[in-house]
């Protein structure tokens, strides 16, 4: 085989290994995979392709005309909102970021053309870095970790977008019953100030008796106008978060809140809760990786900060004598060593040893912050049930009771009308 022919099969051979591809759909299929066990079916993540927009405008369409659900709100989430969206194009410049540097540099053609009184000389030069190609493989692997750390932290932002939508949904609706509520109380409440004003109007009622009715009823105008400002600052939250607008923000929502669940979480306590969020938190997995990356490049940092400039050349000059036509050809190839006699890489390897420090510090920290929340969390949601279960089974029947028993009397003439709609405040607030 000719050296020619085996600078060919070399070059080619370079050229296939540093060709890095790039994920057509920016790894969203990834991503998609990671979080779809816990968001609702048939959820998707929004297409990196500009003619599937269209496509997913007409089904969030669809799913304004009724009810918005809490899979219905999440599932538009995923779709429109302009920051996932960011964070998602983010991680596709992240990964093509990882095929170019897993690309080889190009080589580097000098040309050159030098004369004088006696000849003409004619160089050509092809030079390329060692150093890019020896460390590919390694790089390679670094780059992987790296992606892998993006996709996680891009499945760890979808999941909370999804969270912050179910919250945003719960709050919407509770805000919109709670304006009912207080719709009903404040008829009540007007309606005794009107009663106290007529009877006042007759004689019936002194001075102290209709003040304390009428107050009764501003500070039930009061509550409905607060109630009503955050049925309104709730709705808007949750749009925001379906990355609705204009004519869209007019979507219905149930008129109830889901039943609430008859059993508690499978987690029996505060301490199952922070090993499941240890074992599937997808934050911390992402830092664990980036704390192997960085511990992994440790053992290169040195090298490359004083070998990292190793270059071959390939040098064929040609060299033509002007008196007798007679040409004289020269090739050869040049070694670039860089010497260390300043830079040994001491100031690479004190700041690999501390940016492996700080990956652990922040891993740690994480770590203690996720067990805290999860403990946390754990508590404020068994309080939650606790007390709904309670108002539940509890107080309402309590309460209907008390309203029935206030009719009956009322009824037979010993309790007031006052103390009826007294009662059926009470009734309602509960």
């Amino acid at each position: 085989m000719t050296s020619v022919k085996r600078l060919s099969l070399l070059a080619a051979a370079l050229v296939l290994a540093g060709c890095a591809s790039v994920s057509p759909d920016g790894l969203r299929g990834d991503v998609q995979q990671q979080t779809q066990s816990r968001l609702p079916k048939d959820a998707q993540l929004p297409s990196s392709d500009a003619n599937a927009k269209s496509d997913e405008q007409k089904r969030i369409g669809e799913w304004l005309q009724k009810p918005v659900d809490q899979d219905a709100a999440v599932r538009i989430a995923l779709l429109n909102n302009p920051d996932l969206q960011a964070q998602l194009a983010s991680l596709a410049v992240e990964d093509a970021e990882r095929a170019q540097a897993l690309t080889l540099f190009n080589p580097t053609l000098t040309l050159g053309r030098f004369t004088n009184a006696h000849e003409r000389e004619i160089e050509r030069e092809l030079a390329i870095g060692l150093v890019n190609i020896i460390t590919l493989p390694w790089r390679s692997r670094w780059l992987g970790w790296q992606m892998e750390r993006a996709t996680l932290q891009a499945s760890q932002n979808v999941l909370t977008v999804a969270a912050d939508t179910r919250r945003a949904w719960l709050r919407a609706v509770a805000a919109e019953q709670t304006l009912e509520a207080n719709e009903k109380m404040n008829d009540a409440a007007q309606l005794g100030a009107e009663l106290a004003r007529r009877m006042a109007a007759v004689g019936n009622f002194n001075k102290l008796q209709q003040a304390r009715e009428l107050a009764i009823a501003q500070e039930s105008a009061a509550q409905l106008s607060r109630a009503r400002l955050n049925a309104t600052l709730e709705r808007e939250q949750l749009a925001r978060l379906m990355g609705l607008w204009g004519t869209q923000t007019a979507f219905a929502l149930p008129k109830q809140l889901p039943a609430i669940p008859k059993t508690a979480s499978e987690l029996r306590s505060g301490d199952d809760a922070e090993a499941t969020a240890l074992r599937e938190r997808l934050d911390l997995r992402a830092l664990r990786r980036d704390l192997d990356v960085t511990a992994d490049r440790g053992g290169w940092s040195r090298v490359g900060a004083v070998f990292g400039d190793i270059g071959v050349t390939y040098s064929n000059n040609r060299a033509t004598d002007r008196e007798s036509g007679h040409v004289e050809k020269t090739r050869g190839w040049e070694l670039e060593l860089p010497l260390p006699i300043f830079d040994w890489g001491g100031s690479a390897s004190a700041r690999t040893r501390a940016e492996v420090q700080r990956s652990a510090a922040q891993l740690q920290s994480a770590a203690l912050r996720a067990r805290s929340e999860s403990r946390t969390n754990w508590a404020r949601y068994r309080t939650a049930w606790d007390l709904a279960h309670q108002q539940q089974a509890e107080v309402l029947p309590l309460a209907k009771q008390v309203q029935d028993e206030t009719v009956l009397r009322y009824n037979g003439m010993f309790d007031s009308v006052w103390q009826l709609l007294a009662q059926a405040r009470t009734t309602t607030q509960a």
